[in-house]
């Protein structure tokens, strides 16, 4: 995809990453319309309550597929509030979370237009985008190479909702130039840039797993580009891409197993009260028929769950395996350049090596849920 690099255009690229944040937890809010989880009032901390085997309104004890199908929804949830790059979605998961009304509330949260889907209808308003935008400077520029950027970010956080919109039309552009021309005047060390590095950025360009990297590498690359392009893009524009690949895969994932995890939780329903019907059935034949479908529509979804998060993976994999030798290769080089990136290479590893072990589970979770469900085919079979 070709899109303009978004250090010169910084109010949109705010817009094209969604107001998704990557800083840490924003101020509280609970959802506040009808189909929603938690009071307004609420303010929510902590880790959720370990789970213990769920039980219907009227006491009874839930099928076994359903009650693992909470207790996965249970862990997604808890996955979302602690990583979801939208600080409204993270504080709606843990209202979820620790809800007065339990597993009901927890399930309800995935329903289409429900908590989930209002936390991300908050995330896309102007003053999140801001606010986000403003996170996401404060988080990928360092102070070492980009201090006047940094301080101008940081304090935009502190201060109102129009400093951040200011911060995000003018603000960063002309912190910029100044962090630029005190590079260039020599008031901090100036980054040395060979032709090993930009054959290092050419690869990025054309290889990196991350597209927000491949897009801020040909940016650094483009006719006309200086030596100082090259600079930035170690100082902070390679970090930038970094982490709208991250963002965007959590949001991706996050989204998808939401849909994922409302359809199964109905699949399930159908398919428990199709086999509980066939007990005492006029036409026996035809109920095991239905509940067998049932059961098959159960597998099929999980199955093709299954299927992408192993292609979640195998992303998730690629990009920690990546970040892995970029590790390695800031460590090796004595020029100050390659030292910008050390930091925020070991961050990345570590971030990318969870997603791959967190979809490693998804995927276990639904390779087991199959299993359950060929099971109840096998039981409603003549």
């Amino acid at each position: 995809m070709s899109r303009q690099w978004w250090g010169t255009r910084a109010l949109g690229i705010g817009l094209l990453a969604c107001g998704i944040a990557i800083g840490g937890m924003g101020p509280a809010w609970a959802d506040a319309r009808a189909g929603t989880v938690a009071a307004p009032s609420a303010v929510v901390t902590g880790e959720p309550s370990a789970f213990t085997v769920p039980v219907g309104a009227d006491g009874q004890a839930l099928s076994p597929e359903l009650a693992a199908a909470i207790e996965e929804a249970r862990r997604q949830v808890t996955s979302m509030a602690k990583t979801h790059p939208a600080a409204e979605v993270r504080t709606s998961a843990w209202n979820a979370l620790r809800s007065s009304r339990g597993d009901e509330a927890l399930l309800e949260w995935f329903a289409p237009g429900a908590g989930f889907d209002y936390a991300k209808q908050r995330a896309r308003e102007t003053r999140a985008r801001n606010k986000a935008f403003c996170e996401r400077v404060a988080a990928t520029h360092t102070a070492g190479f980009s201090p006047e950027v940094r301080a101008a970010a940081t304090r935009a956080l502190k201060g109102s909702a129009a400093e951040q919109a200011a911060f995000v039309t003018t603000g960063y552009a002309q912190a910029q130039q100044l962090d630029r021309a005190a590079r260039e005047s020599g008031e901090r060390q100036r980054m040395e840039v060979t032709a090993k590095e930009r054959d290092f950025v050419r690869d990025r360009a054309d290889q990196d797993a991350g597209e927000q990297v491949r897009v801020a590498a040909r940016w650094a690359l483009r006719p006309g580009a200086a030596d100082t392009d090259v600079a930035e893009f170690f100082g902070y524009g390679w970090a930038t891409g970094a982490a709208l690949d991250l963002e965007a895969y959590r949001t991706r994932v996050a989204d998808a197993d939401a849909v994922r995890h409302y359809g199964l939780t109905r699949l399930i329903k159908e398919a428990t009260d199709a086999e509980a019907a066939v007990r005492g059935a006029v036409d026996a034949a035809k109920a095991r028929a239905e509940a067998r479908r049932a059961w098959k529509a159960v597998s099929e979804h999980s199955d093709a769950a299954r299927r992408a998060w192993l292609a979640e993976q195998a992303a998730a994999t690629a990009q920690a395996e990546n970040w892995q030798a970029v590790v390695a290769l800031s460590r090796e080089p004595a020029q100050e350049i390659w030292k910008t990136i050390s930091a925020t290479a070991e961050t990345n590893q570590k971030a990318w090596a969870g997603e791959q072990a967190r979809a490693q589970e998804a995927a276990a979770f639904w390779q087991a849920m199959h299993d359950r469900a060929q099971d109840g085919e096998n039981r409603t079979r003549d």
